[in-house]
């Protein structure tokens, strides 16, 4: 692969999680701003949502009858439209609930597209992946510190720009930008043209029916389970954020994500010496760390805590999906490992951040008494969430008990081959 393509994919990687990083991290402090503070758990219903219809419109249509760069390229131009008429019907809650459910249903598909597009066009997928893929991290990096700080130089000091519609229009004009740019990237055919496609193998049932063993139907109860709380994050940290003073909320929370690039760049060292059940059992120990300093550092706004919290993200995300995704990956032929890694989507970004959405919705509504959580609110808020992950470690540490060996290589393979099942829901 010439370095002039290498670009373009790379470029493609950025543009591709900049529009998502640009809204997701602030959506819920624009409702809040706009007297919705009650619903906001409801664009992250929609996410997963669109994360289980994902697979089946790209596994049965976009595969089989369109060249990728032209599907890419018209969902994200219709995805542009839609968040562009959000903004304006944020008086009326279902419609605007409903506008970003269709561009959910545009975006999330783009995922795998995008990494479908890339493969495609690469010589050595293990080697030349992260280092496209990163420029990923690196979008959403700069969404969020452009809606900070970029945004900051069109409103007064005294206004939040996380609470005006400038995440929204950007998000808007970068995909429409991304759109016509997917039209100039490299010819990719459908890559399933002519064959069969059913949704049993969609849905990954082909796979779980082979792989079957107590420990990875505990591993797969486990990753649903433990992805019910984890929505509690995505959620409403933005608007904890918000209500302990937190001006650059947008900006704050890409520590979360420069956090995953260095852990990300050190998992082979950590394979190494913990194994596959101690590198998820870390993972999940992850999340309850950090919601216990969340609801510690609640009442006292005590900084250092809140963005401790939010710097686990590299252990919470990398020690718990990638890995995830490199047991699946050990475990399953070549046959039926894409079943497999999509299974996990199904059951993490699809079901159970559904699931998660909607309860952490109705655990901040009941547990707020004003337009507003307070501070001492807040407690209560994270550590049930804490808790439940707590449980879910403890469960999974007593029954899993697959031993699996990992070499390096494994690790790359998967950080870089299979990455595109890790975020085709997805955070």
């Amino acid at each position: 692969m010439n370095r002039t393509i290498q670009a373009r994919l790379s470029a493609m990687m950025f543009l591709e999680f900049f529009v998502w990083g640009a809204w997701y991290t602030t959506v819920a402090v624009f409702m809040s701003a706009n007297g919705l503070e009650g619903l906001t758990h409801w664009p992250f219903t929609v996410n997963p949502i669109a994360a289980l219809v994902a697979p089946f419109f790209v596994g049965l249509i976009a595969d089989r009858y369109f060249p990728t760069q032209r599907v890419l390229g018209a969902l994200h131009l219709l995805g542009a439209a839609f968040m562009f008429m959000a903004p304006s019907v944020i008086g009326y809650p279902v419609v605007f609930i409903l506008i970003l459910l269709a561009y959910n249903l545009c975006y999330m598909p783009t995922m795998s597209l995008a990494n479908t597009l890339a493969f495609h066009n690469m010589t050595d997928q293990e080697s030349q992946f992260p280092v496209i893929r990163v420029f990923g991290t690196i979008g959403w990096i700069v969404a969020g510190l452009s809606v900070s700080y970029v945004g900051g130089l069109f409103f007064s000091q005294d206004v939040t720009v996380a609470s005006t519609t400038f995440p929204l229009y950007l998000t808007a004009g970068v995909s429409a930008l991304y759109g016509l740019y997917s039209f100039t990237l490299p010819h990719t055919p459908p890559p399933a043209e002519g064959e069969e496609v059913s949704v049993r193998s969609i849905v990954g049932v082909d796979a779980l029916e082979k792989l079957g063993s107590p420990s990875f139907y505990v591993f797969l109860l486990s990753s649903f389970l433990i992805s019910i709380p984890l929505a509690a994050y995505y959620n409403f940290t933005q608007v904890f954020l918000q209500s302990t003073g937190f001006q650059d909320v947008a900006a704050v929370q890409t520590i979360g994500q420069m956090s995953e690039v260095v852990f990300m760049l050190l998992m082979p060292v950590f394979f190494v010496r913990l194994g596959v059940k101690w590198m998820l059992g870390v993972g999940m120990f992850a999340w309850v760390v950090r919601y216990g300093l969340f609801a510690v550092g609640a009442p006292d706004v005590v900084t250092w805590m809140i963005i401790s919290g939010i710097a686990l993200h590299g252990i919470c995300y990398d020690f718990f999906f990638v890995t995830g995704q490199i047991y699946v990956d050990k475990k399953a032929s070549d046959d039926i490992r894409g079943q497999a890694q999509g299974l996990i989507v199904l059951l993490t970004y699809g079901a159970g951040m559904l699931i998660g959405a909607q309860l952490a919705g109705w655990l901040y509504n009941f547990i707020r008494t004003g337009e507003e959580m307070a501070l001492d609110q807040w407690v209560t808020f994270w550590w049930i969430p804490a808790i439940f992950a707590g449980a879910v470690l403890l469960f999974f540490l007593f029954l899993f008990d697959d031993e699996v060996e990992v070499a390096d290589e494994s690790v790359a393979s998967v950080m870089g081959a299979d990455t595109e099942e890790e975020k085709e829901a997805a955070a």
